[in-house]
């Protein structure tokens, strides 16, 4: 077993050890060796695709209808990846949703995996991967298979992840009921949603893969976009806005570690930014994505603020 895998395997096993709602993965992991966890399959459009899902116990015997999250790993993450920065398998566990981690695609299996955000990132913008269509397929699967409220659907993700949580709530806006990009952005020739759908955004104002301020893409994966600049920050924030019917001009709060941008929208519709003022290209309040990634902020914890913004929105 490598050190990466054995990583894999002890934070896996803690996971379970820390949550008893959840069914126990270990033994699966260990007897499969899979470096990102135990994963179900979904083949579509010929593509073998994974995902993790964290149901809790009981609850396909029980049949209550439950939220469902999706969480996007950035570019060059996975499921495990998107699990581990985030923490959405413990706040599922307290707050009794499903939380679900898909897997984008790459030359190499289980490694270096992207999304096709449309303008970024690698492999998968490459190769125009139907990563919407393998979505709305997942949807109806984890639909069929787990007591998923239809009404209660989320998207969240970071970076390229985040990208595709913007995708996925224009292309599927009927079946989505709010979305939460991280650290990501908007290129300015987005199409206009069918359907309205309440949006929040996280930045880093210390972010230089995603610059807050817009223009060319940095760091280290700069490479795997097409180039296109990104657009400034609160232009997601006016991209929504316009989408969902609200005002032009949002409330700007300074709250000190993060200002906060507030649409003012019909009820169900609300569109908020936040600039996180300690927080570069990471899940803020989460872990670093890898040894050489930013630090995340201290001040705000991305995934309290995400899933209280979901709750208060049904499709």
């Amino acid at each position: 077993m490598t050190m990466q895998r054995l990583r894999g395997l002890i934070f896996m096993l803690t996971v379970t050890a820390l949550l008893p709602g959840f069914a126990s993965v270990a033994a699966a992991e260990a007897r499969d060796g899979d470096s990102y966890g135990p994963s179900q399959t979904l083949v579509h459009d010929g593509i073998e695709r994974r995902y993790l899902v964290r149901a809790p116990r009981g609850s396909v015997q029980h049949g209550a209808r439950m939220p469902l999250v999706l969480v996007l790993h950035g570019g060059g993450g996975n499921a495990a990846n998107a699990e581990k920065m985030t923490g959405f398998t413990e706040k599922a566990a307290k707050e009794n949703f499903i939380a679900v981690y898909p897997d984008g695609t790459s030359r190499r299996q289980g490694r270096l995996l992207t999304w096709n955000a449309g303008h970024c990132c690698g492999y998968a913008m490459e190769h125009r991967v139907n990563d919407v269509g393998f979505v709305n397929a997942l949807i109806d699967k984890l639909i069929k298979d787990y007591p998923v409220d239809p009404k209660r659907i989320y998207a969240t993700g970071m970076s390229n992840g985040g990208m595709m949580a913007h995708r996925l709530g224009i292309e599927l806006s009927g079946r989505i009921a709010a979305i939460a990009p991280v650290v990501a952005g908007v290129f300015g020739d987005e199409s206009k949603p069918r359907h309205p759908v309440a949006a929040i955004m996280l930045n880093g104002m210390l972010d230089k893969s995603v610059p807050f301020q817009g223009g060319s893409p940095g760091g280290r994966f700069s490479r795997n976009w097409d180039g296109t600049p990104v657009k400034p920050a609160l232009e997601q924030g006016a991209f929504w806005a316009a989408a969902n019917g609200c005002t032009n001009l949002p409330d700007k709060h300074d709250r000190g570690p993060f200002v906060l941008w507030q649409y003012h929208c019909p009820a169900g519709r609300a569109t908020e930014i936040y600039l996180v003022k300690d927080n570069g290209h990471a899940w803020p309040g989460g872990q670093p994505g890898s040894r050489r990634g930013d630090e995340p902020s201290s001040s705000l914890n991305g995934t309290d603020v995400i899933w209280e913004f979901f709750k208060a929105h049904t499709k």
